[in-house]
């Protein structure tokens, strides 16, 4: 016995016997919570793939409307199920909820009980895991120029639709600044600007004076004496109050002289032995101006559906030296419309020119107001699209700033009430590039509808809603259908490398996401009648004339074209969105893939917005 007491042999496999337990403890605990693991990390990656296709589908419209589609539940556990599919790694219980958060957030729980192997043999069936995830629309410093078709035609309605287009076009603006706003982090910067466009656009307001001309050139007329003297007939003219209301407006003094915005529309004709009559409609204010003092006195007249009829009837005959009217391009001093120094914005105001009544032996003065849109700067008849010389079109050159020594490089004041259309009258005629001699009245753009200056575009800034309300409330049909002049000066605003490259630069460190939303409801539809943003086309030739290899219309399309290109090389993306009107190649090729849509009606325009602001932000985890 004492030997074997003192033996040591087989004390190696007892040792081994006492530690089996443990050891298969520890062995099949790290299998099994391998397996623990491995099912863990699967979960979290399909909680993150289900709430990032959720909160995709979910976009920024919820910010707006309040509601989570179902669609979007689907879509969140369609894709968790296909990263963890039912009995992965042996699980049971799995389980996937999703909740939205105030800050619009979709938060997301997952868990699963994942059943053990070796672990068993001590009591521990299954291992439970548990995972949280969330995802967030993010916006970066972002810069938004929407360029917004408001011509005559918005005025209608879309088949299926209750309102205009122009009233529909109104909200979804707002809700669309609801989205961006209510979807964005502290710290970040999303600024808005705004483009109508119709025949011209109103951005002259927006100009420092010294990008704008002192002597500008229209199509105008001077009285000439003609060296005869003759007998002539006489006319009176009678002029009665036919409905509506006119009232003068107090005299009063301001700092710069205000636009006027009466228009005066001929809604009837008629003429017969002896005799001329005609109906005029004039709505809104008209101003006059004195300058003085460092300021204006401000004097008008406000006009509610004014209808007054003008009977020119024969009074006799009288002997007169013969004085006609010489119709031809004349240079105006528009330099009183410019600000103290040449950085100071635009005043604009009015100045006086003698064209008004009768050229013999001298004419009145004609008022002409500067409502705020301008004429383009030099510019050709481009013939080669693929080649153009942008030192000559510097219209197309959407970055170049205005030499004040260069006449050429600077816009000249629109001024509506001068510009006539040479060669025709009420009762028809042709037009006349040469200067024309004659007794009679030639159609006036501002009298007869052939010029509209629409809302004052602004610049970009960030804007409260009461304000984009207000400014997109204020919108106003009229006019025609040119989409270059909109795309070239929303581009304009919008470029960081041009005439505001200051306030255009990204802020800070952070680098600036810039989209154009060009939204039209028509197709190109210019008018030779016009008097737009290049004068009164078949008279001042500046960029089209009846001999040019493109008609008008395909003249507008290949600028914007070319003009569209010019804007996506400043990395800017453009979408494009046709509304109650068919897309044409020219606009699905200026957005691009992806980047146009066609709204038939409401319900449609709605779901565009809500793309392109989905599409504007990115999907983040953020748990």
């Amino acid at each position: 016995m004492r030997a074997l007491l003192r033996s040591l042999a087989g004390n190696t496999f007892m040792i081994f016997a006492a530690a089996i337990a443990p050891l298969l403890a520890l062995v099949g605990g790290g299998i099994d919570m391998g397996r623990s693991y491995l099912s863990e990390t699967r979960l979290q990656q399909a909680c993150d793939s289900g709430v990032l296709a959720a909160r995709k589908a979910l976009g920024s419209q919820v910010v707006t409307t309040g509601t989570v589609p179902s669609s979007v539940s689907v879509i969140g556990n369609r894709f968790f199920n296909l990263n963890f599919a039912s009995g992965a790694y042996g699980s049971t219980a799995r389980r996937f909820a999703m909740t939205l958060g105030s800050d619009y957030t979709l938060s997301g729980t997952a868990s699963a009980s994942v059943p053990t192997t070796i672990m068993r043999v001590f009591g521990q069936d299954a291992i439970d895991v548990k995972v949280a995830c969330a995802a967030k629309l993010n916006y970066s410093n972002t810069d938004v120029m929407m360029v917004l078709d408001t011509t005559g035609s918005m005025a209608q309605t879309n088949s299926g639709d209750s309102q205009s287009k122009i009233a529909i076009l109104r909200q979804v603006v707002k809700d669309f600044y609801a989205q961006l706003e209510g979807s964005k982090t502290p710290g970040v910067r999303i600024r808005f600007g705004f483009v109508p466009y119709s025949t011209n656009v109103n951005v002259g307001y927006l100009l420092k004076s010294e990008w704008l001309v002192d002597t500008g050139s229209y199509e105008g007329r001077v009285a000439k004496d003609t060296g005869k003297v003759e007998t002539v007939t006489k006319y009176k003219y009678t002029y009665t109050t036919m409905s509506g209301t006119q009232s003068a407006i107090a005299a009063y003094f301001a700092a710069a002289c205000p636009g006027s915005t009466a228009t005066w529309t001929m809604i009837a004709y008629g003429s017969g032995n002896g005799y001329e009559v005609w109906d005029t409609r004039v709505t809104g204010t008209s101003y006059s101006c004195t300058n003085h003092d460092g300021g204006y006195t401000v004097t008008g007249t406000n006009y509610n559906t004014y209808v007054y009829r003008t009977l020119k009837q024969q009074d006799g005959t009288e002997t007169k030296e013969v004085y006609k009217w010489q119709y031809k391009a004349l240079d105006v001093d528009v330099s009183a419309l410019k600000g103290s120094t040449g950085s100071a914005a635009y005043n604009g105001g009015t100045v006086w020119v003698r064209m008004y009544g009768n050229p013999s032996p001298t004419p009145d003065y004609m008022s002409a107001t500067f409502k705020g849109c301008v004429e383009e700067r030099a510019t050709y008849t481009i013939s080669d699209y693929d080649n153009v010389d942008l030192t000559k079109a510097l219209d197309l050159d959407i970055d170049a700033v205005p030499d004040p020594s260069k006449p050429s490089t600077q816009w000249t004041p629109m001024l509506h009430e001068i510009s006539f259309e040479r060669a025709w009258k009420p009762t028809g005629g042709a037009w006349s590039k040469t200067p024309v001699m004659t007794t009679d009245d030639y159609l006036q753009a501002s009298n007869y509808g052939f010029t509209t200056c629409p809302a004052k575009a602004r610049k970009l800034a960030e804007m409260t809603a009461s304000e984009v309300a207000a400014y997109v409330d204020a919108l106003s049909p009229d006019g025609n259908t040119y989409h270059d002049v909109g795309m070239i000066w929303g581009g304009r605003l919008l470029s960081p490398t041009g005439l505001f490259a200051a306030e255009n630069a990204d802020l800070g460190s952070a680098a600036t996401s810039r989209h154009m939303i060009f939204l039209t409801d028509g197709e190109t539809a210019p008018s030779e009648f016009s008097y737009g943003t290049y004068g009164i086309e078949p008279l001042s030739q500046r960029r089209w004339s009846s001999s040019s290899p493109y008609t008008l219309t395909q003249t507008v399309e290949k600028r914007f074209t070319f003009a569209c290109n010019e804007v996506k090389k400043r990395n800017i993306t453009v979408w494009v969105i046709g509304f109650g009107t068919q897309m044409t190649d020219m606009l699905k090729n200026c957005a691009g893939n992806g980047h146009w849509y066609q709204a038939d009606n409401a319900v449609q325009l709605n779901a565009a917005f809500a793309s392109i602001a989905k599409s504007m932000g990115d999907i983040r985890i953020v748990k």
